[in-house]
């Protein structure tokens, strides 16, 4: 939850060994390609990096340009996309849960509902809340349903990363 420079979460993403380092907006997307063999090794070292940055223990949350084009090619909102009252997230999860209940999930305040899940992203649908027309943000509804950390994206952020990233090898 800290505030830090995307220019400088880059930075420590290049001294920790990655490569054509790119950020896309401000909310902590940060794209990059790597020969490293040993995924976690990487990650452990990245997350090390990110913690100097924040002064705290951040949860960095990844995915793979191969999961992120499985999850945009599976189309999980086609029934929902011509619907633009309607807000669509993907809930990236920071591990497999010990369980997960069957859908849907409700959050009637909040009005959310989550609706599925591929591989390790819940997909939710937030629907605007009376009488302030604000809608509901679905991190913290998943978190607590699953009991594991979590990121939330809205699905047209997901979608340009996708793009961003071009086609996987």
């Amino acid at each position: 939850h800290a505030r830090v420079d995307m220019s400088r979460v880059c930075k420590a993403f290049a001294r920790a060994g990655c490569r054509s380092v790119r950020s896309y907006i401000q909310s902590g997307n940060v794209i990059f390609d790597t020969d490293e063999e040993d995924c976690a090794a990487l990650f452990e070292k990245i997350r090390t990096k990110v913690r100097g940055l924040t002064g705290e223990q951040s949860s960095v949350i990844f995915r793979s340009a191969r999961q992120i084009h499985a999850l945009v090619k599976a189309a999980p909102f086609k029934a929902y996309e011509d619907d633009r009252t309607l807000k669509l997230y993907a809930v990236c999860l920071a591990e497999r849960p010990r369980s997960v209940p069957p859908f849907p999930w409700e959050d009637p305040k909040e009005r959310l509902e989550a609706i599925g899940i591929k591989g390790l992203d819940v997909l939710v649908v937030s629907r605007r809340k009376e009488p302030r027309l604000f809608y509901g943000f679905p991190n913290s509804f998943v978190e607590k349903m699953l009991d594991v950390p979590a990121t939330s994206r809205n699905w047209s952020t997901i979608t340009k990363i996708a793009a961003l990233m071009g086609p996987t090898r």
